[in-house]
């Protein structure tokens, strides 16, 4: 069984980002002196915060190198260390940094408009964010984020956090395509309940290369995340829990893509579950609980970038007007490929290459599925025997990705011959789905090892298939004709205003109230820990 690296903090992985120069030294800190010693912290020190309560970290100016990293960390276990929010500023704020590791802190924004982490103004590189619980979000407030760039960036690892009822769980690039994430890996997070989105990338603009700067082609790699939704409303429109905007049209980024694979996608009573334009590659993740009036998972223009690779395969999905909508042809090249959907239209737009599905109204999943239903800690859509296997599929033209050939729960998908995101049947070796992450059933590595976009180290690095369907419009309900806000959103939904914070902070609005329904079933789980599978 392989272990996640988030959930192993003394694990060799971390060896390189450990790693000291003859100065370098772990120096203890405490509220009283630690926002003089920051200033002091050369190439591979550690910064040890003690339990307590700390106003505000701001990180300026902290320059690491690729093997000899800064970091700054509170205890793994025990009392936390808490950073508090203050009214004029982000909680922990970044300028200008690189081979900078955040670790293991409470970041508690306090119910004020100020973002958890927010790095603007200058270009931050070679970032870890990593186990940290970020939480006291103002309610309602969707332009409240708890991470945040707002500046150019690359080598971004965001790994391990549980973000709970922000405005905008994760928020990368600005509003209006200038400030591209490049080369990033946001995987194993948790991430609560939002008004908004649970995260975003926003589109790019052309750009030109600055020093340091990954020349490409990157990947930019979503995996292993859980991302929460209930049904409340949002002030400023309605957004799908995860949306990856288009690449530039032309020189550097142009070929990039978004890999979106292994992550569980639950509850949006109002919006998609996942809205990607542009490069995108998405494989083995559980579409769970989409809206009546929406697809699942819908592959779209937006914001004037078109769709050109557009590949889908070796899903589940369960719910949704649509399960898997293309509102366009792709441009370069598509794949609709061994999924399994259970949706009011399966599968619907223009796809060339649509095979080896399986397809079905959401009646039909028990017919396959162990325990079908869109309910945190009751539902498990592991396959029952015999009921999803095929002729082995062709996933040749897929063979890039990272983790091609590994399922939802990490193990192997041996000879292939599996629809939907388990390569398996009978019992689940994780169990049903929750709100946590824990490490269960993924066999060896395989292809799914931490090697793009920031490494795992912390260093910068059938039969019974059936036709796609037919009918529908392929669209997200609204979806590509919004207007655009900055942080918590404007992309998906309707009537959205323009907003730009400029830097976090965001303007404020009414609280919403907790319906019934999937707020409570979600709320209850809420409290429970962090566990789910591989």
């Amino acid at each position: 069984m392989r272990a996640l690296p988030w959930l192993t903090p003394v694990a060799p992985l971390f060896a390189l980002l450990s790693a000291r120069s003859a100065a370098a030294a772990e120096i203890p800190a405490d509220p009283s002196n630690y926002a003089e010693l920051l200033g002091t912290l050369q190439p591979g020190d550690t910064l040890v915060l003690a339990p307590g309560t700390y106003t505000r970290l701001t990180i300026s100016g902290l320059h690491g190198t690729a093997d000899a990293w800064i970091t700054i960390e509170g205890p793994s276990t025990g009392e936390p260390a808490v950073i508090v929010g203050e009214d004029c500023c982000n909680t922990v704020q970044l300028y200008d940094a690189a081979f900078v590791a955040i670790r293991n802190l409470t970041i508690d924004v306090g119910g004020l408009a100020v973002d958890a982490v927010n790095a603007k103004d200058t270009p931050s590189h070679d970032i870890l964010i990593e186990n940290n619980l970020m939480q006291g979000f103002p309610a309602g407030e969707q332009q409240i984020v708890g991470v945040n760039t707002k500046t150019t960036v690359w080598n971004w690892t965001i790994r391990g956090n549980r973000i709970v009822e922000p405005g905008t769980g994760i928020y990368l690039g600005g509003s209006e395509g200038d400030t591209p994430f490049i080369a990033g890996t946001i995987e194993g997070n948790v991430i609560v309940n939002p008004v908004g989105y649970c995260m975003q990338i926003k589109h790019q603009n052309d750009y030109a290369l600055a020093p340091e700067m990954p020349a490409g082609p990157n990947r930019t790699v979503i995996r292993d995340n859980i991302f929460l939704k209930d049904d409340r409303e949002s002030p400023d429109g309605d957004r799908p829990n995860l949306l990856v905007g288009g690449f530039p049209g032309a020189g550097p980024g142009a070929q990039d893509v978004y890999e979106i694979h292994g992550n569980l996608l639950f509850s949006n009573p109002r919006e998609a579950l996942l809205q990607a334009t542009g490069r995108v590659s998405i494989h083995d993740n559980l579409f769970i609980g989409g809206s009546p009036s929406f697809a699942a998972l819908v592959v779209t223009a937006h914001q004037g970038k078109s769709v050109a690779l557009g590949y889908v395969y070796n899903n589940t999905v369960f719910g949704g007007g649509t399960g898997i909508a293309f509102s366009e042809m792709a441009s370069e090249d598509d794949g609709v490929v061994g999924n399994l959907v259970f949706a009011g239209t399966p599968i619907s737009g223009p796809i060339a290459d649509a095979r080896d599905n399986i397809v079905g109204a959401e009646a039909d999943a028990a017919e396959y599925l162990n325990n079908p239903v869109a309910m945190l800690g009751a539902m498990d859509f592991y396959p029952l025997p015999d009921a999803v296997e095929g002729t082995p599929l062709d996933l040749a033209k897929f063979a890039g990705d990272a983790a091609w050939d590994r399922d939802f729960n990490g193990a192997s998908k041996g000879e292939l011959t599996f629809r939907g995101a388990y390569a398996g049947a009978g019992e689940n070796p994780c169990g049903p789905l929750d709100d946590q992450i824990d490490d269960c059933g993924g066999g060896d590595d395989g292809g799914g090892s931490s090697d793009d976009g920031g490494a795992a180290d912390g260093t910068a690095g059938d039969d019974g298939s059936g036709d796609a369907g037919s009918g529908g419009d392929g669209a997200s309900g609204g979806a590509t004709t919004a207007a655009v806000d900055d942080t918590g959103g404007g992309t998906a939904g309707s009537g959205a205003a323009e907003e730009d914070d400029g830097g976090g902070c965001g303007c404020r609005s009414g609280a919403t109230g907790w319906s019934a329904g999937w707020g409570a079933a979600i709320g209850l789980v809420v409290l429970v820990g962090r566990r789910r599978r591989r």
